[in-house]
């Protein structure tokens, strides 16, 4: 069994999540990880799956039969990870920007990026645009979380981070 990274791209329609799995399940793959999003009306996936190494054609035959579907896909192979795991949330004011800032700050201390996951709200009373963003992070040690923090509080007086506890 091969492990491949898929992304999708498609304008949304109900039924695709299905329509997927069932390919997936009927190539005798295993849907292993994913992130599933709609925006702007069109359905976005990122899928990590296991699929015998004789039937990946014939799967990447069938998604590709979804009408509108743009694919990409590539081989992994699992690494050991030896870094410490950390989630936080931010939230400041929205700009232009400011997901440069973060990730400038984040990659400087040699820090990777896992995960990031961003949205836009007006906030309740005052309808001021604000940015909000959850990240998982792998980090060496102590020392990078400390120094890291300083650096997006040093983006601004409107920064507010949170350690997420798992």
């Amino acid at each position: 069994m091969l492990h491949y990274l898929v992304t999708l791209q498609v304008a949304d329609k109900k039924g695709l999540v299905e329509q997927i799995a069932h390919a997936v399940s009927r190539h005798g793959g295993n849907w292993l990880d994913s992130e599933l999003k709609h925006i702007d009306g069109i359905f976005a996936a990122i899928l990590l799956l296991e699929v015998p190494a004789s039937n990946w054609d014939n799967l990447v035959d069938s998604l590709e039969c979804i009408e509108g579907l743009t694919m990409t896909f590539s081989k992994t192979s699992k690494q050991t990870n030896e870094l410490k795991q950390q989630s936080f949330s931010l939230v400041a004011y929205d700009r232009p920007g400011l997901v440069h800032d973060i990730s400038n700050k984040i990659s400087a201390l040699g820090i990777n990026i896992e995960n990031f996951s961003s949205s836009y709200e007006s906030a309740s009373h005052t309808g001021i645009a604000l940015f909000r963003a959850n990240f998982d992070l792998g980090m060496k040690n102590s020392e990078q979380e400390e120094r890291l923090c300083e650096a997006l509080y040093a983006i601004g007086d409107d920064v507010v981070l949170d350690k997420i506890s798992r």
